[in-house]
């Protein structure tokens, strides 16, 4: 039989975190991941502090930037890669009103350190933007597509990743964790994103599911060096390439890219982009959301020694180390989670698997 601490069940921000999590407190691992849920590797993967629809503060944003920056620093030292690309973000304003909003909402907590209180003019002849830009601060983007391809070859060089499907019926309870298969594990962490639905242990809890997709352009002319947020943002990939998302579909759960999600960007897009450009590709992915949006974190209620991480929704880039090191402090020390991410509040909703 293997011996390992921690089984974790999905390798996208939420897994990838919380095994970092693990390895940096000397505890063994195994990662079950069948890469059937995209939303992380298709993400656009910005690390933004404000929501810039309201002009307001991402929950714990502080404490999330304080953990992910130096996080992410880690990884590329340990993967040798570059995945963290400091690059400003630019509201686009569309009215008077909303340059006004901008600035009154500097004067806020929590958001005025993150707002710049500079109108930014545009200088950008293939922008229509007459009522310029305001400037968020301490932002970038991940490369969640190349972070993801080499973590997962760094678990597969230290044989701690398995590349198939989870069987749920095979994880059987014992006085100290679980036996899975041939493996004797401490604590099982289930991390799969909208795959959660498919959970028998965890399916109670009211993971809603938003379809995204993104299509990469590539724009010659457009020559812009922040990321732009608009009706749709515009990041910049380099080589003239872009990446523009991103749709919100309730219905659709499948990974499948559409025409209707595609025409829905373009129309966007072309309401302020000028130059011309063309279509180079198109992801999709189902993030795993939240009605109340915030995470959905801990121990199941009946069950010791098994947990879930999840519901991220699409601020898993920020969100992950943070929750990840909330979760492990719970196990290993007794924690105490933060009210807001505790399952303990869907607890009513919970019935024991008859």
């Amino acid at each position: 039989m293997i011996e390992v601490d921690y089984l974790v069940v999905g390798c996208g921000f939420a897994g990838l975190s919380f095994i970092e999590e693990v390895k940096a407190h000397n505890k063994s691992v195994l990662v079950f991941d069948n890469q059937s849920q995209q939303s992380s590797t298709v993400a656009g993967g910005m690390y933004n502090p404000v929501i810039l629809k309201r002009f307001t503060a991402v929950w714990k944003s502080q404490e999330q930037l304080r953990l992910a920056l130096p996080f992410y620093e880690k990884l590329e030292e340990k993967l040798n890669i570059t995945v963290d690309y400091k690059l400003p973000v630019y509201r686009r304003f569309v009215s008077t009103e909303e340059q006004n909003n901008w600035f009154a909402a500097s004067d806020k907590l929590n958001v005025g350190e993150f707002i710049s209180t500079k109108l930014i003019k545009n200088t950008n002849t293939n922008l229509d933007a007459d009522f310029g830009f305001g400037e968020v601060l301490q932002t970038g983007r991940v490369d969640s597509a190349l972070l993801m391809s080499s973590y997962r070859a760094y678990l597969k060089l230290n044989e701690e990743l398995v590349e198939r499907s989870f069987q749920y019926d095979d994880l059987i309870p014992t006085d100290t964790g679980f036996t899975y298969q041939n493996i004797n594990v401490k604590h099982v962490v289930f991390a799969e994103g909208f795959g959660l639905k498919q959970n028998p242990f965890f399916n109670y809890l009211p993971l809603q599911g938003s379809k995204g997709e993104l299509l990469i352009i590539r724009a010659p002319e457009l020559k812009m060096d922040f990321l732009l947020k608009s009706s749709v943002f515009v990041m910049p990939l380099g080589n003239d390439l872009y990446k523009v998302g991103a749709t919100y579909e309730r219905d659709d759960k499948t990974n499948n890219t559409t025409e209707a999600g595609k025409n829905q960007l373009l129309s966007k897009l072309e309401s302020f982009l000028k130059c011309d450009f063309e279509v180079v590709d198109q992801v999709a992915g189902v993030r795993p959301t939240v009605k109340d949006r915030r995470p959905l974190i801990g121990a199941h209620p009946e069950h010791k020694n098994m947990y879930v991480l999840n519901g991220l929704g699409s601020r898993g880039v920020l969100t992950g180390p943070y929750v990840s090191k909330q979760l492990y402090s719970a196990i290993e020390n007794g924690g105490e989670l933060d009210i807001e991410i505790d399952i303990k509040r869907y607890q009513g909703d919970y019935a024991p698997i008859s």
